[in-house]
């Protein structure tokens, strides 16, 4: 599969097979993946590949909380004004009417928000972790080892595509990072920024085949400079 091929593949997956993820393949992914480039080479990333055992625990720690406040180490945003907000509502309304899942039906949307803390039942999370001293210096933040995460993270999901793999990034997956924190030991001088979830898509689901809504180059891109398009 060739790089666009790759591009146009790659889609967020909600629903993955039980099927265990080689570990062979997983190491390829996160080898090449991490030859993104970054603000000066200073490759602010670190990945931990959690599957078996380890993520049973950290799904059951999850679920454990649901419901509480997640109290994330890189904080969500706290304000969704247009555009941002409709887009994000458009997303949520097609979900749960591939789902079946009406507006009034309580039940049936909290059992789905279960399912993003389960991962979608993806085999295994790639856990994505910066230093803290990195990104909060001094008086202020340091938004570009979160920048270059994200380019490191799209490696890895454009790679997975390759390898007939699907993958969703996940705030959610780090919502409640003491829960990880002591299921894998990871001291308090890093941040969980982002997990990745990784497996065999479960293409019978219909949820598998849905893919969200992007805008169209010709409303978000300009063009300077040229004679012509």
């Amino acid at each position: 599969m060739d790089i666009v091929e790759a591009v146009r593949t790659r889609k967020s997956i909600r629903a993955f097979k039980p099927e265990p993820v080689p570990q062979a393949a997983l190491k390829e992914i996160v080898e090449l993946a991490l030859q993104a480039p970054s603000w000066a080479n200073t490759q602010p990333w670190e990945l931990i590949v959690v599957t078996g055992k380890e993520l049973k625990k950290i799904k059951q720690g999850f679920l454990e909380k649901a419901g509480e406040e997640a109290i994330m180490d890189v904080p969500r945003p706290q304000e969704f004004p247009e555009p941002f907000f409709s887009r994000m509502q458009a997303l949520g309304r097609k979900e749960y009417e591939l789902l079946g899942i009406k507006r009034e039906d309580k039940q049936g949307r909290g059992s789905w928000r279960l399912q993003n803390l389960e991962n979608y039942g993806a085999p295994c999370v790639i856990y994505m972790l910066i230093e803290r001293f990195f990104h909060f210096q001094s008086n202020r933040v340091n938004a570009w080892p979160v920048f270059d995460c994200g380019l490191m993270a799209e490696n890895i999901m454009l790679l997975a595509t390759s390898y007939g793999l699907g993958t969703i990034a996940q705030a959610q997956a780090v919502a409640y990072p003491d829960v990880i924190r002591r299921v894998l030991g990871i001291p308090d001088s890093k941040l969980l920024l982002l997990g990745i979830s990784i497996g065999y898509p479960d293409w019978d689901k219909p949820i598998t085949g849905f893919r969200s809504d992007k805008e169209p180059a010709e409303k978000l891109v300009r063009w300077a400079g040229f004679d012509r398009i």
